[in-house]
């Protein structure tokens, strides 16, 4: 029997997504020719004639689902398939872990009554609180004999625990067998924690969960794998609701979305899935890609031949990947690959980041046509990047740039605020933070001339700068660690200094703040979440255009607080305790200044076109965002790192790979699959770069230590070489 599903497999760039989409424009086209043949025939002038649901493509007829692998992917795939067919058919587009969160809360009163939960929403906790929460549950069990046998400090270990869970979910594991799939992958490995002592955490953590209504990832993948999917009234439900499935890069998806294919695909539904051998870029953080693959058999397989257009990948592929496995072969790499050597790695970045800036500035390239990828981005040399290339106007777009919020200053001025206002919280609060504070909440939109509109060319103006704040914080700031105060500037002897403009600015913040004092006192703030967004209204908005990064960091900041009060009260509701009455705010200020929250709110990217810059990201980063460039600059291309695919594996990620559940893991495993990583990214990166390479290596790494990475030999290869003594680089500009 034909199969009517395809199986579409290709390299990177060589049109599984376009030939995914054509595939469905032809089902779309298929039904609609049949719907008009069977009306004509059978119904036309026929009262009261009986027409099947399947006709109906609006408003009765099942939909199809449409999944990818990340979210960006999966807005740019919904975005296609609603154009290619003029929105005239019900499509859902879903990431794998979304559609799974999706169905279990819409779904939640079957779950309730076959497990027997209370009746209450589910409200899903994101992984910060996840880990805050958990580590509180087992604080009690976790001394300082566990930490000290697992290696690692309680934070790590919590992460790593938490991880275990999410990866048996994803594998279709029920967290009951992760205890027997450890002793079995671990053996008599006694550098790390019992299984049975870990399994147990899980289950204790999990039934908590449940009995508060709280959902993580790894439940939420859980519920679904091990009590919807077997559920008869949904899948009834879900099939009904679903007639096609289109899944792009399946490569990339858990374990779990093959058998959900697989009861779609048993109940009549088609499928459509895309499958990149180079790819598997989640291998190790809970993709499982060779068990994807078995959905080929019931598929009818499509190659897509040849490499992609306009990219080195049939030029440099196999000599790059015959370089790396094999050191001693004598092979020099054609013109297209440059390297950039130097000594010290602050040389390099500087070197590199002059290489660029002639280039565009020679225009010889476009900024939106270079690559800057790394197997990781320190903090350094990212700033160092893009100060060099900012200074000679070039801009630079950092992929998923995930800095922590407390990283932003606008979001430390909000929390001093908070600290300023609420009483209790005095101990969070000290004369830096209080002049950074005035500094911030001081700026005033300036209009451009002959102007009186704001418009995005509106600059911003201090009107306390930092050391009239100093000053302030310095004579006027009165530490208390129940009422910390700011008294009037005229407390200061000689305020006359300080000026008008800024005399001004702090009257009107020490006015706001005595106000809101006033109404917290009065109970009529109803959270500080409402005072969060006060202070934003007052002094941050107020009108203006915010820069896209400030405004992101503070619909994160917001998005945060919501979430962390929803969760607080919710624990309140079932188990009141007894605590400070601001403990909460205090608990809040202190998760974001850990630094374990991110500016990603949705949507996490600036709407509008795409914007022309320098790239810059983590081998990881890249290869998930599916993007191409003329040129590729491999920075730190000596480092050990590009082994790892620029993303650490979760510890135990291979015990739960469903070709071989629970089998060791030896030194061996380790170093083939190491060696298959790296020939995958050379692979993928080089099918993404159509005209230049370059390797940029300095002999030392960042902690002085000497680089003898597997790309070395590419380095060592190269015919061109643009080293320190080169004297057409430019020394960088001041």
């Amino acid at each position: 029997m034909v199969s009517h599903s395809v199986w579409i497999v290709g390299t990177s760039r060589s049109g599984k997504t376009a030939r995914l989409v054509e595939q469905f424009c032809n089902w779309v086209k298929s039904k609609n020719q049949y719907t008009e043949s069977f009306y004509t025939k059978k119904t036309r002038g026929k009262k009261g004639a009986y027409v099947p649901e399947f006709l109906y493509l609006k408003q009765t007829e099942p939909g199809v689902l449409v999944l990818a692998a990340n979210d960006d992917n999966r807005r740019e795939l919904g975005d296609i398939i609603v154009t290619s067919t003029l929105g005239k058919y019900p499509v859902r587009a879903k990431t794998p872990l979304g559609f799974f969160q999706d169905e279990v809360i819409l779904f939640w009163p079957l779950l309730i009554n076959s497990l027997n939960l209370k009746a209450q929403f589910p409200v899903r906790l994101r992984p910060e609180t996840e880990q805050e929460l958990a580590t509180k549950l087992w604080r009690p069990q976790l001394d300082e004999e566990i930490l000290r046998i697992a290696g690692v400090n309680e934070s790590r270990l919590v992460r790593r625990i938490l991880d275990l869970l999410q990866l048996a979910a994803y594998s279709g594991i029920p967290c009951e067998d992760i205890a027997q799939i450890l002793a079995k992958g671990l053996g008599e490995n006694t550098t790390t924690l019992e299984p049975e002592f870990l399994a147990s955490l899980l289950l204790d953590w999990r039934n908590w969960c449940l009995e508060r209504g709280l959902l993580t990832y790894g439940i939420i993948t859980e519920l679904y794998s091990q009590h919807l999917l077997s559920d008869r009234n949904y899948q009834q439900h879900l099939t009904k609701r679903y007639q096609a499935v289109l899944a792009d890069d399946v490569d990339d998806y858990p374990s779990v979305a093959r058998l959900l294919f697989e009861l779609l695909l048993d109940r009549g539904a088609v499928g459509a899935f895309s499958y990149n051998p180079d790819g598997a870029v989640r291998l190790g953080l809970g993709a499982d890609p060779n068990y994807l693959e078995g959905l080929a058999e019931r598929c009818r397989v499509e190659i897509l031949n040849g490499p992609p257009p306009e990219s080195l990948s049939e030029q440099l592929t196999k000599q790059m990947v015959e370089l790396v496995t094999e050191p001693m072969v004598m092979l020099s790499l054609p013109k297209t690959v440059y390297s950039i050597q130097t000594t010290s790695r602050a040389q390099l970045l500087r070197q590199t980041a002059e290489e660029i800036a002639n280039a565009i500035q020679s225009q010889q390239v476009q900024p939106e046509e270079v690559a800057i990828i790394a197997p990781g981005l320190d903090a350094i040399a990212r700033y160092t990047l893009v100060e060099i290339l900012i200074k000679q106007n070039i801009p630079v777009q950092s992929l998923n740039d995930q800095r922590p919020l407390i990283s932003s200053p606008i979001i430390r001025a909000l929390l001093t605020m908070l600290a300023l206002v609420y009483p209790g919280l005095g101990r969070l609060v000290d004369r830096d933070a209080v002049a950074e504070m005035l500094v911030v909440l001081s700026r005033k939109q300036q209009l451009p001339e002959n102007s009186s509109l704001l418009t995005p060319n509106s600059s911003l103006s201090t009107r306390i700068d930092p050391v009239r704040a100093g000053l302030i914080a310095d004579y006027c700031f009165v530490p208390h660690p129940d009422r910390p105060n700011l008294l009037p500037v005229s407390t200061f002897e000689r305020w006359d200094r300080i000026g008008y403009a800024a005399t001004t600015a702090y009257n009107e913040i020490l006015e706001w703040l005595e106000q809101q004092r006033s109404q917290q006192e009065l109970r009529l703030i109803p959270s500080p979440i409402s005072l969060l967004d006060r202070a934003i209204q007052r002094f941050l908005w107020n009108g203006s255009n915010l820069p896209y990064e400030q405004l992101a960091a503070l619909r994160e900041l917001l998005e945060t607080a919501q979430h962390y009060w929803e969760i607080d009260t919710r624990l309140r509701q079932i188990a009141p305790v007894e605590t400070t009455p601001h403990a909460t705010i205090i608990e809040f200020i202190q998760l974001l200044r850990r630094g374990t929250i991110t500016a990603n709110p949705y949507p996490v990217r600036p709407i509008g076109g795409a914007r022309k810059a320098v790239t810059l990201a983590t081998i990881f980063q890249y290869r998930s965002s599916r993007r191409s460039h003329q040129w590729h600059f491999w920075l730190d291309a000596g480092s050990p790192l590009w082994a790892k695919g620029g993303a650490a594996t979760l510890f135990g990620a291979p015990f739960f790979l469903r070709d071989r559940l629970g089998e060791p893991w030896t030194a061996e495993d380790e170093k083939l699959a190491e060696e298959q990583r790296l020939q995958r990214i050379l692979t993928d990166l080089l099918s993404r770069v159509s005209e230049r390479v370059y390797l940029c290596h300095s002999d030392l790494a960042v902690n002085g230590q000497e680089q003898l990475g597997p790309l070395l030999p590419l380095v060592n290869a190269c015919v061109t070489v643009i080293s320190e003594s080169t004297e057409n680089l430019r020394s960088p500009t001041s």
